[in-house]
């Protein structure tokens, strides 16, 4: 679809921060504030991706309370499990976000195996779900590398993207099989956290069309790259949206970009997640970019705010998202001066 032709996006809410509510409960308090639908994230009871693969009635529940509440789903997110494919080392903050089954027995060679194997379920819950995309992370053997001291050699480095595309090779090809596509998000701790690595890790995985990007400007922007300049960089590989805003504070001279180990909220950090809307993501030139490269899934507004309650900020949100979906022209806007 042309951005000339592009009618408004559907709102969706990430339900990742949610996870603690049960799913019709939020389900319910999203069709009240206004969303469209719902990311569902593979979290709590919102989402079981085994039992989901296993049981087409546990798949239809989750159909009919979205139907019952007048939400749809486009994308799911399985960023947790994702987490572990890559990661180096496997430890005690793994195991606080995996499943029982894929943390088993905790051997981290084992958990990678299985959350692989937990993102090709992924991909076969998302089908049955009617959704195209599903968002997540990759986890890295290199992100610990990532101050380079003590010194790093390239062959090091080299073997990290090699391990990315050698684990995620396969679980692409059952994206392929599907027909679904995974959306990165290019996050820190991933294999891919800011523009260059970025471009190694789509030229690691071949540029297979099956993996793209979730265009996530929150990470972004407290490390200094170009969100808007981003969407444009990679316009073939935009294949989801996640509205997360970032408030920088203004340089003091001691609060660095790597966040001190302050905790989120702290006043001394140099920045935080804010709302959205609250921060300074350029959200109207991010949404002129999108539709000019054509984006027409959803967006979707991930909730994250140490400083507000979230039931305030998930129904403020959608209403400052709104405003800048506005309807896209049909024709030039200087076309009208040709007419005699």
């Amino acid at each position: 679809m042309s951005h000339t032709q592009q009618a408004s996006h559907p709102v969706t809410l990430f339900t990742g921060q949610w996870a603690d509510m049960e799913f019709e409960e939020l389900a319910r308090r999203a069709a009240d504030w206004g969303y469209d639908g719902l990311e569902i994230a593979a979290s709590g009871d919102h989402l079981d991706l085994k039992r989901a693969d296993e049981d087409d009635d546990y798949v239809q529940s989750r159909l009919d309370i979205l139907a019952e509440h007048g939400l749809k789903v486009w994308a799911i997110s399985h960023h947790l499990g994702g987490q572990a494919v890559c990661d180096d080392p496997i430890d005690f903050r793994h195991q606080a976000i995996l499943r029982d089954y894929v943390w088993g027995d905790g051997d981290p060679e084992g958990v990678r195996t299985r959350a692989a194997e937990d993102m090709k379920r992924s991909a076969r819950v998302a089908r049955k779900l009617g959704a195209d995309v599903v968002v997540g992370f990759t986890g890295s053997q290199i992100w610990k590398y990532v101050a380079m001291f003590p010194p790093v050699p390239a062959d090091v480095v080299d073997a990290g993207y090699q391990d990315f595309a050698d684990r995620w090779n396969p679980i692409m090809d059952e994206f392929d099989a599907q027909g679904v596509k995974f959306a990165l998000e290019v996050h820190p701790s991933e294999i891919a956290y800011d523009h260059w690595t970025t471009v190694r890790a789509l030229e690691a995985i071949g540029h297979r069309e099956a993996f793209g990007l979730n265009w996530d400007p929150s990470h972004m922007l407290w490390q200094g790259i170009d969100t808007v300049g981003f969407i444009t960089d990679f316009a073939d590989r935009i294949y989801h949206v996640d509205c997360k805003d970032t408030r920088l504070r203004p340089a003091t001279g001691r609060a660095g970009l790597l966040g001190s180990h302050l905790p989120w909220g702290d006043p001394r950090r140099r920045w935080d997640f804010v709302s959205t809307g609250h921060g300074d993501v350029p959200w109207e030139d991010a949404f002129r970019a999108l539709n000019h490269i054509g984006y027409d899934g959803p967006i979707s507004i991930e909730w994250e705010d140490a400083g507000m309650d979230r039931l305030h900020g998930a129904a403020e949100a959608i209403g400052r998202i709104r405003e800048l979906l506005w309807k896209q022209p049909e024709a030039s806007f200087d076309a009208a001066f040709s007419q005699q």
